[in-house]
Formats: structure tokens, sequence, C-alpha cells
């Protein structure tokens, strides 16, 4: 439910309170579980009424979900039974033995026979520890103080235990103002209104006259009541009657007269699903606008009325509309200039640019093939021809369509939000869903029968985090199932004809999705509510797909009616409305026109064999282009992500690559490469051959180890844009890809070295107090604070608040961050153990996907820590053995693997307080664990060196390696070893003191670097992690010194020296970093964690440059034009069925 909706609950609740609906009050209470009535759980406790106490608490918590909750039910039954004892009612102590007390025998056998002995003894206060039992009354008031302490100690119970601060008649105060907006539209505003109902709109009827009355500055009839003295609802009377402001100012806001509004006209419509600057809200909010006379509802008396009215005062007005500044378009930026030409073969029937490598081209063709296509190269890197994977799986209803009519077309085809995987959608039944690697391989990943009939369309969402795929078709629903398992999570019904589109996204915490059937209907749907959230006419009513400008902040639709009208439209969220309609459409379009969206900028859309372009702030047509001839009458389109290119499909059955200067550069850029390496000698590299690497491929990989491709005649190039590799799908949207990333990377390989603070930007978090060693450091998920946890036991977080600098509030060298404690001044400090100081035990932290809870030990007990408050919500697992090594369950933050000082590595359920199983296979303590959801595994490493596979099924070894010692070194390796996969979650970087390393799956190694003193960097490694986007690997050393490498061949790309972050820096006594840390959605920032308790964030001196890389002006790279990609709904290149 979103915040707005909860926020609703409380207003209702505080109404029903108010009109005394006591039963109806509570019944909400427990039925939505957002606000826990400690009094009334006391009254009904002291009263007895034990059906009603553990109905109300089950709205909150079962006996299940953890051991205080546990407690709590217990301490309810068990006080239930001895007062069924005290009555000598033996008949109901048994019924409630049996029924109540049972169920916790399981947990504790010992206590539950002794509760049993009870009913043989003729007073049970005969058992010594229920001597002082006195009588109920005094029973009861005993257990509900430990009732309380359970219940403020529950996890479940956080933030539900007092209510938000509002005025009083809060929902009557909000009602009144909507009642007053209402009047205010009124044609026919009366002086003084009578209200009589909520159930409709507020309408003043006409004068006798037809005459509009005067302008007025008179009051309304009596005083405007004060918050909390509204008069009552329904038939005890109307609300009071509102303020009639002068027909003037209204007709004034109405021409547009007012500059803060972003468009002239208000345009009428059904009511809208999002709220323009609260995506939680789903209420239609009325703007108040200036020129308006605008009450104060919370004081609003006659006399300031009209003091207000007369002296024309107006209060500022906060318009929550995102307001869109024209941008100055140039023509120059649109990919115009035809480069390339691609022959697919058959008709084209969907595209899809990959997300990260912006040359890579995803296609589907009308008889159900599938291929990826280097544009760049022209090369072919993959094509599969359809077939069903597992017949036998397959519904007797696809067996009969496919054998009735074998032909089938794919109806859609995408790509994932990281580019690892992509759907697709065929016109029978079932999706397809690939793995797929940069060197071109594709891999079955799931099958899915999911509609009766065609899919018309298919889309990635990240619902509650998790990477879902979002399905429609002819059978009129629409399905979200899990990526990763594809099981069916949510199925959503109410078009009444064949869904043709959908679009999901997200504004702030808010998942939706919207989608368009092919009767023009267009309908919104939450995660959470299986009904539609809004139902408003499409234009054309038939086919029609939408979209959102890549920053997520706009919404396009385009369609086209059965008589060939072809509508491309802006619309208004809030108000379910058209904001503006763009012309320059043929008459009767010659099937449904496709269109796309980028840079936040621009439109496309093909109409009479040409592609039509528009700014989005502009109706009218930018510029026409035929692509020099050879178009379908409504071409099918797709932008790249950055706008540089875009791809056309012609009536030939190929495609045309249409570039900008950004674009050809590009494509020259990539030719350039490829002949430099086709020219350039072959390296030898201490690696296997890396076919099939997620990574991408090597640099320095011989022509003969490339990827086949379909077309013999052409000799491949070693090296394609798919360097560029992947990253995960979670932190996709802040990442900024840049065209000069590459463009400076191909440029030179010498090794870049910083040696001064001039060549990046490096900032000293401010610590008033620097106690012992920085041990462990972290970015919180959503990459706004930094996490520490110091020698000492003590965290210390860093917050980066929101300003004109920083408006994301994001972490960054550039803006200095706040020591952030709780207004209590309580530190977060983790248990020690009292035989062996925090300075010598290892320590350990990991944080949860939402960043609301921290779980730490520093060779004491494990503690659960809550962000906001610091406070201790947990502690288990006191030592021997301490906790070493902490990592979440990917799907079930419930469950922890803990690595242990005694080399085992407990899987302990957090919920239900215990081990679920302890796995055994290293011979010194753990010091690093890896989850993998794709290999549905755990990877350990420890202290002896050894790497270990889990099966996260079983809980069962299934491989484990000692890592190769380094040539010149002592095998078998001793030292820490931590382990983290690759956004591919099949590589896996293995770090030791002695070598940094790329292993497989199997436990291969594929690449590894080792330091020397005669090498550029000359001492031990202390700690190493990838950047977010997978493309870097940054290694700290004893020596103060950081590496850069490249993540596909573990060459260094460029050096930091300590005098370039560490002002005082001296060789005789260094300091260097201990652990190195990489922001989640900034792949040049790092962090770095010192010896000596201090904390630096470092990235380039200028933003848009690389680690490593020349400068713009010093290398002539081509200029960047960054967009994040939004995963919003996808522009359509479907056809009507």
């Amino acid at each position: 439910m979103s915040s707005l909706s909860r926020e609703l609950v409380f207003l209702i609740l505080q109404f029903l309170d108010e009109e005394k609906f006591k039963e109806a009050v509570h019944k909400l209470e427990q039925e939505s579980g957002f606000f826990f009535n400690m009094k009334h759980f006391e009254e009904q406790v002291q009263a007895g009424e034990w059906d009603e106490v553990e109905r109300y608490l089950c709205g909150f918590t079962k006996a299940e979900d953890n051991r205080y909750s546990m407690k709590i039910f217990f301490e309810i039954r068990k006080q239930k039974y001895l007062e069924a004892l005290d009555r000598q009612d033996r008949a109901k102590a048994v019924e409630i033995l049996v029924k109540d007390l049972k169920v916790f025998a399981s947990f504790n056998e010992e206590l539950f026979k002794e509760i049993t002995h009870l009913l043989t003894l003729e007073n049970f206060r005969q058992n010594e520890q229920l001597s002082k039992y006195g009588d109920t009354k005094s029973a009861r008031n005993i257990m509900l103080i430990e009732l309380k302490k359970l219940i403020e100690a529950n996890p479940l119970f956080r933030d539900k235990l007092v209510l938000p601060t509002f005025k009083s008649s809060r929902l009557r105060t909000l009602i009144n103002q909507s009642l007053n907006w209402q009047h205010q539209l009124c044609k026919n505003p009366r002086p003084n209104p009578d209200i009589k109902t909520l159930f409709i709109d507020h309408s003043c009827n006409p004068t006798s006259n037809g005459a509009r009355p005067p302008p007025t500055n008179s009051p309304l009839m009596g005083p405007m009541p004060k918050a909390g003295a509204f008069p009552p609802l329904g038939a005890h009377g109307p609300f009071q009657p509102v303020v009639s402001p002068s027909p003037g100012a209204i007709a004034g806001w109405m021409s547009g007269t007012n500059p803060s509004l972003p468009h002239a006209a208000v345009a009428a419509g059904s009511p809208g699903l999002m709220q323009p600057s609260s995506a939680a809200a789903f209420l239609k909010h009325p703007r108040t606008p200036t020129g308006v006379t605008r009450m104060d509802y919370q004081s609003a008396d006659s006399e300031h009325v009209i003091k207000r009215i007369r002296t024309g005062q107006s209060d500022e007005v906060s318009f929550s509309g995102v307001m869109h500044t024209p941008t100055v378009s140039s023509q120059d930026d649109l990919p115009k200039a035809v480069v390339r030409t691609l022959n697919q073969g058959s008709n084209v029937m969907s595209m899809d640019f990959h997300p990260k490598q912006h040359t890579i081209l995803l296609v589907g063709t009308n008889v159900g093939d599938i291929s990826i296509w280097e544009v760049g190269s022209r090369e072919r890197l993959a094509h599969k021809p359809f077939k069903v994977w597992e017949i036998s799986n397959a519904s007797m209803a696809l067996q009969t369509a496919l054998l009735n009519d074998a032909a089938l077309s794919v109806n859609r085809c995408v790509w994932g939000p990281d580019g690892v995987m992509l759907g697709v959608a065929f016109s029978k039944h079932i999706v397809q869903i690939y793995t797929y690697n940069p060197t071109g391989e594709l891999r079955h990943h799931l099958e899915i029968d999911a509609h009766i009939g065609g899919v018309n369309d298919i889309a990635f969402a990240h619902p509650n985090k998790q990477l879902c795929i979002v399905t429609c078709g002819d059978d009129k629903m629409i399905k979200v199932w899990d990526a990763v398992a594809g099981c069916r999570q949510y199925t959503f019904e109410g078009h009444e004809a064949p869904v043709y589109s959908v679009c999901p996204h997200y504004k702030e915490n808010i998942q939706f999705i919207f989608s368009t059937s092919i009767d023009g209907k267009i309908k919104a749907w939450l995660y959470d509510c299986s009904r539609s959230r809004v139902d408003y006419d499409a234009p054309g009513l038939w086919c029609t797909m939408m979209a959102y400008s890549a920053d997520g902040t706009r919404l396009f639709s385009c369609g086209t009616s059965k008589e060939g009208e072809s509508h491309l439209v802006e619309w208004n969220e809030s108000e379910g409305a058209i904001k503006r309609t763009y012309s320059g459409f043929r008459k009767r379009s010659l099937g449904v026109v496709q269109f796309d969206t980028t840079r936040n900028r621009f439109l496309a859309a093909g109409d009479a064999f040409q592609i039509k372009f528009w700014d989005m702030d502009n109706t009218n047509m930018l510029i026409a282009v035929d692509a020099d001839g050879g178009l379908l009458a409504s071409s099918r389109l797709r932008f790249n992500k950055e706008g540089s290119l875009l791809a056309v499909t012609t009536s030939d059955n190929g495609i045309k690559i249409l570039a900008n200067n950004d674009g050809v550069c590009l494509i020259r850029m990539l030719e350039s490469r490829a002949i430099d390496k086709n020219q350039g000698p072959s390296e030898p590299i201490n690696s296997k051959p890396l076919l099939g690497n997620s990574l991408g491929p090597f640099t320095n990989v011989s022509p003969a180890a490339a990827p086949i491709v379909d077309r013999p005649d052409r000799t491949p190039p070693a090296v394609s844009i798919s360097n560029l590799g992947t990253m995960d799908s979670s932190r996709l949207l802040d990442v900024k890809p840049r065209i000069s990333d590459d463009a400076g990377k191909i440029l030179s390989w010498k090794i870049s070295d910083v040696v001064d603070t001039s060549h990046l930007k490096v900032l000293r978090l401010p610590d008033p107090v620097t106690a012992g060693k920085v041990v462990r450091l972290i970015y919180t998920n959503n990459g706004l604070a930094l996490l520490a946890l110091a020698s000492n036991a003590v965290h210390k977080l860093w917050k980066w608040q929101r300003s004109d600098r920083n408006p994301l509030g994001k972490a960054t060298a550039y803006v200095v961050p706040q020591l952030w404690q709780p207004p209590n001044g309580t530190l977060m400090s983790n248990d020690v153990n009292e035989n062996k100081p925090a300075e010598e035990s290892a320590s350990c932290i990991a944080l949860s996907k939402n960043d609301s809870y921290v779980m730490s030990a520093s060779g004491g007990k494990v503690s659960l820590f809550n962000m906001m408050t610091f406070k201790v919500m947990a502690t288990f697992m006191s030592p021997p053995p301490a906790a070493t090594f902490l990592a979440f369950h990917p799907q079930d933050n419930n469950i922890i693997a803990v690595g242990m000082e005694d080399s085992s590595i407990q899987i302990y359920n957090v919920r239900v307080d215990e081990v679920k199983t302890k796995l055994k296979g290293h011979q010194n303590r753990i010091t690093g664990l890896a989850f993998s959801q794709t290999l549905n595994a755990l990877v350990s490493s420890g202290a002896d060196a050894q790497l270990c596979v889990w099966s996260i099924d079983v809980w069962e070894k299934k491989n484990s390696r000692f890592i190769q010692a380094p040539a010149g070194r002592q095998s078998p390796l001793l030292g820490e070893t931590k382990v983290q996969f690759h956004n591919d979650q099949a590589h896996l970087l293995v770090v030791h003191e002695s070598q940094i390393a790329v292993y497989d799956s199997k436990l291969e190694c594929l690449l590894s670097w080792s330091w020397s003193p005669k090498e550029t960097l000359t001492a031990p490694i202390s700690s190493a992690i990838y950047s977010c986007d997978g493309l870097l690997v940054y290694a700290s050393f004893y020596d103060g010194a950081v590496g850069v490498f490249y993540a596909d061949s573990l060459r260094i790309r460029c050096r930091i020296a300590p005098s370039a972050y560490i002002p005082s820096f001296a060789a005789s006594n260094p300091v260097y970093p201990l652990v190195v840390a990489a922001h989640p959605s900034e792949p040049n920032q790092i962090a770095l964690g010192m010896s000596d308790g201090a904390v630096h964030v470092v990235e380039p001196f200028d933003v848009e440059q690389k680690w490593g890389g020349p400068s713009s002006q010093d290398n002539g790279s081509i200029p960047s034009n960054s967009s994040n990609p939004s995963p919003s709904g996808q522009a359509s290149e479907l056809p009507p069925r």
C-alpha cells in the first residue's frame, strides 16, 4: 500500500474515533495492521477477553513469526490456562492445554510437561514457581507489564505503537478544502451554496436569468470553522458553505495567465493514477491557482477571509506538477544519416537496443526467429530459429495450435534492464527468456506457457526490488512472472478485449503497470491490488502503445484507429487527460504507427514511408527523413539508449541504422578498434580462453578465439563493443553510460599514474574522533550514505544531504556529508568478547536490501541494528565460536549465512531464531561469503585459501578448490581470501593478499594477477572489489596505493599513488587502506577505509573523466550524452493482429 493510502487509513481511524465508532476503529486497526492500540489491548487483557486479545494480535503478528511473538502468545494462553485451573474448570483447562498450548511443546517439551502436571495438583500454587500467584486481576496486571516489554521489543511492531501527529478532524478539513475547490470551479458560483451530498462533485445551479452573479468580497454566511470544530456529517447537517472567488480570477487562471503553470489549458479527464510530485497519491489532488483566494483552513475565520479578499493577498502556491523547461533542439542531434544496412532475411516485427552496449541490436521476425546484431561491424552475433524447447511441458492448447498451424511470429522482443536477459513474446501462447553473453552466446533460461492465444507484449519490471517479467495477451489478461524461477506472481483481469501492450513503471516507491487493449481502453494496475486503478480512453480507440521519457517523468502514447488516424500524445498523469497532441501524421496511415522516445527531448514515429521527429515540447513536427528510401509505410523503429543510433525497418526485410554525429563517431571508433586488433600481435595471458564469458571478451585474445558468426566470409574482430560488459539490474537506473568511456580506453594502453591531488577529487569524511582502524566499509544500496565499522566495534554513518550542488543527495567527493547520529546520541556499537580485545577480533557486517537494518559482529554476539535509530533489535550467536563473515540470502532477508571462527558456516533464520543447518568443509576461519541467484549457490572462502560451492536448495557442498599460488610462491597459500560475484552472477572475483583472480562457476581460474616487487604495484593486496557496472576492479595495497584494473583482462588501467589522496603521506610511517568500497551507481567513485581510522571518498577530478583515460580535450573523444535508462515500458514495434 502506498504511503498516502496508509495515511488515509490513519485519517479514517481518527474520524471513526471522533464519531465514537469504537468497534469499527479497532477492527480497522487490526485489519490494516498500521497501528497497535496498546490501550485497547490492555483493556481487553484486563477484562479477560482472550479470544478478542488473540484476534487483535493476529492483525500484527502470528505466534510463529519470531521469538517475541511466540512469547507473547504463550504468556496469554498460559494465563488463560491458569485462570481455568483457578476456577476449578478442569475441562476448560484441558481444552486450552490441547488446543492452545500444545503448539509450544516442540520448542520446549519440558516446560509443556510441567504445565500439564499442574492438572494433577489440587491448587497449582503448590508449584514452587507459581507459589506467589495472587488473584486474577493482579496476575493479569503483572502479565501486562511483561507483554508490553515484549511488544515494544518485537521488530514487527516497529513504528506501529504511536499514531502520527496531526490535527484533529483532519479528514473533515480535507473534505472541506475539496468542496471549496469544487465551488471555485463552478461556472455559476453562488455566494451561499447549499452542499447536501459528498457522493457527487458540487456544482452550483445557474441563477434564474442565467447570468453570473457579480464579483463579491463578502465572506460566507458565518465563519469557517477551525480545525476540529466542523459540523457533523450526513443527516446532522451540511458542511459549511465555501468561499466564492471572483469570476475574473478563475477566468484568468483558466486562460493560462499564471506563469507558474507549465501549460496554458487545464484538460478535463477521468481521475489520474499518479500524483505529480508524490507518486504515492492515487487521489485526484486539487491545485490552488494563484489569483484565486485560498483559505487558510487551519485558522480561517471570516475576518481573516475578508481582509485577504479585499487586499488581493494571495498565498504562494507550489505546483506539484513536474516543470519541463523547453530545450533548445538542434536537428543535428537527430540520427538522420544512414550508416549501416542489415539484411535480416524476413519481416522484422520488433527490435530493441542493448541497454549498455549501444551497438548491440536484438531483432525478432515474422517467422519466429530472433537475431542479435553488432551494428558497428554488421556481424550477426547470434541467431535462433523458433522451436518449443520442451514440447512435453507445453499445454494441450499450445500443442493443438502448433499442430493446426505451425506458423508463428515474434510479437515483441526486449532486453532486460541490465542486458543479461532478454525476453521474446510469440503470437501463440508462449514467451521465451534467454540469458545473453556479450560474446554472442544465448542460453535457454525460461519457457513459459503464458497466455491462451497470442502474447502481445512483454516487459521487465522490478516490483519489490525483484526482477519480474510482465506479459499480456489475447486472453485479456496481464500476468507477472518471477524472472528467476518463472512462477506466476500476479494476474490482472479487467480488460474486455485482448490486451495490446503493457508499460510497467514506478514513481518514488510506487510500482505500477499501464496496459492498453484493442478496444482503446487504458488501465493502470498496482501490484497489491487486482483491480484497475484508472480506466480511460486512448485516442483512436484501437491499438495503442505507451512509453515514458528516459527520465521517467513524462508519459506518451501513440496509436492508430481502425480508420487509419494516428495519434501521438503526451499525458497529464495526475488528471488522466491529454496534455498535448502532436501533429504531422498522414490522414490515413497504412498500418499501426510505431514510435519511440530518446534523450528526454525527442519523439520519433514511422509514418508515410518516412521517419518523423518531434521535440517533446513542441506539437509541430520537427523534420521528416526518408532514410534514402525503401522504408515501410509504417516502419518500426528503435533508438539506442544514448539516442545516437536509430534502427528502422525496411520494405526488403532489412534494417537501416541511422546515426547523428555521436553515432557516426561511435561506429568509426568500433571500426578502428576492429582493424587495430586484427592487425596487432596477440599477447599471451595467464588465463584460459574465456568463450562465453559475461565479463566480456579479452582485449588481447587472438582472432581465432573470437566467437563464430553467421557470415563465414567475414573475419570477426577480436574485440567488439561487448567489452562494455554488463551491470547489476538492481542498480541500473543511476549508472551513467558514456561513449567517451571506451573512446578513452582504446586510445592508449599506457598505465596512467595519479600522483597528486590535482588529478582527482578526494574528500576525507568529517570525524571528530578517529579511533581504531576502519576494518569494514560499505555504501548503502541507494548510494546516499557510507557505513564504516572500526576495529573498536563502533559503527559510523555518513549521510549526504540534498542541496543545490547535490540535488539527488548521493554520495560524492564534491559535497561534505554529515556524520549522522540519532537525536539521542546513541552509538551503534557491537557486542565484544571479554576474553579477546575487539581490535584482535574478526569484524563483519551485512546490510539489508532496503538499507533499514545492518547485521554486524566484532568478536562478540551478532547484533541486528535499526539504521534509523541505531537501536539493537536483536543479538544472537554468542561466542565461541565468533562470527567472522555475514551475508544475507538473496531471496529471503530472514536467512543469513554466518561464517564462523571454527571454519563452519551456519545458516541462520532470524525470524524463528534458529540455525537451519551447519556447513563444514573449510580448515580455517571463514573470511568470505557470496550468494549467486543464477547459480543457486553460496560460495565461501576461508583463511585456508580454499573456495567451496554450496547448493542453497539442499545446503550441500558441490565443489571445492584451493586457490592457485602465483609463480615463485609456496603452495598451499594461507591467509584471508575474499569473494564477490560479478553482476552476471556467474563469475567470481577472488581476492588474496598475493593476487586477484576471476573464477568461473566450476571454480576454474580464468584470469589472475599477482603483485611483484618489480612491477608497478609492489605491495600485498589489502582489499579488492568490482565497480558497480562490472567493468573495473579496484584493489588497495598495503603501501597505500590503489590499482584500477580492467575486469575483463585484469590488466592495470590506472595506479593511484597514496600521495594523491593522503596529503601528509610519509613512506616511513605509511597509512594505507584496509578496505575499498565501490559506489552502487557511480562506477568511478570509491571509498577507502584507512588504517588510521579515516575514510576517504575518491573520484576523478572531472566527473566526465574516467580513471586512466585522458580528458576529452586531449584525446578528442566523443562528447558524452548521458541519459539514465528507464525501466518503464518500451516503445512498441507490434503490429495489430
